[in-house]
């Protein structure tokens, strides 16, 4: 075995063993939060206070309604303003799909990760719902049957398209899981990584015929502490995506 393939296959076997310890310590922690219910800030914490209500499989994602890369490329633009219809769950099926949905056996994903060690989490909020992306198994968690939109909007500087996108994709990192093989440098793969899922999701959208905008303007532990994220996720980036009400304006 050369050198690529044993790397290769180490970076695959250390990113099952996590997955394995990851379930485990989710699991207890659904267990022990679903008991007492508690809702408190999650910054400086490692598991979150939010306990996991359901766990929901999510549809195959929606076809594109055209196939062409190009055409979405094309017609890329940042969108600010939405109608109020709701994302069904097939569209919103696709858009998580896209970023981080699992396209290998072994659990290669749609977005390129440095040793294949997946940093990222994905954290959906909707006018009746607050919900983590569960790539293995392409499902969803419910955290939370209230609308939280409102709490990351004015984590986002008040931005009305957080308040009122059909659909916010809060991208979060775990930056140990990088770091513990790159070192230092590794913060950079994973910030890297994002921007290749936040990229898939705004021309997923394109190509069903959504808009989309991605957002960095936004205060970290603020909006940690409004979803009550794990003490070891570090928001990096929210895309908000929705029915366009108006033409796009040609934002970059």
């Amino acid at each position: 075995m050369d050198l690529v393939a044993k790397d290769t296959a180490a970076a695959r076997g250390a990113n099952e063993r996590l997955t394995r310890r990851r379930f485990v310590v989710n699991a207890g922690a659904g267990a022990l939060l679903g008991a007492t219910g508690t809702l408190a800030g999650g910054c400086g914490r490692t598991t979150s206070t939010l306990p996991v209500r359901q766990v929901q499989t999510l549809p195959p994602p929606r076809s594109p309604a055209s196939g062409s890369l190009q055409a979405a490329l094309t017609n890329r633009r940042s969108h600010r303003q939405f109608t109020r219809q709701p994302l069904t769950e097939s569209e919103i099926s696709g858009l998580l799909w896209a970023a981080q949905g699992v396209t290998a056996a072994w659990g290669g994903r749609t977005a390129p990760s440095a040793g294949a060690l997946y940093p990222l989490e994905l954290y959906l909020l909707t006018p009746t719902a607050y919900r983590h992306y569960r790539p293995d198994g392409h499902r969803t968690e419910l955290l939370a049957p209230t609308d939280v939109r409102a709490e990351a909007a004015a984590a986002a500087l008040h931005q009305p398209a957080v308040a009122t996108a059909a659909l916010v994709i809060v991208i979060t990192a775990v930056y140990a899981r990088t770091v513990k093989k790159y070192g230092a440098r590794g913060r950079r793969y994973v910030q890297l990584e994002a921007g290749h899922a936040a990229q898939n999701i705004l021309l997923q959208a394109v190509a069903t015929g959504l808009s989309a905008v991605p957002i960095g303007a936004f205060d970290d532990r603020r909006l940690a502490q409004s979803l009550r994220l794990p003490g070891d996720h570090a928001p990096l980036y929210i895309v908000a995506v929705g029915y366009p009400r108006i033409a796009a304006t040609g934002a970059p």
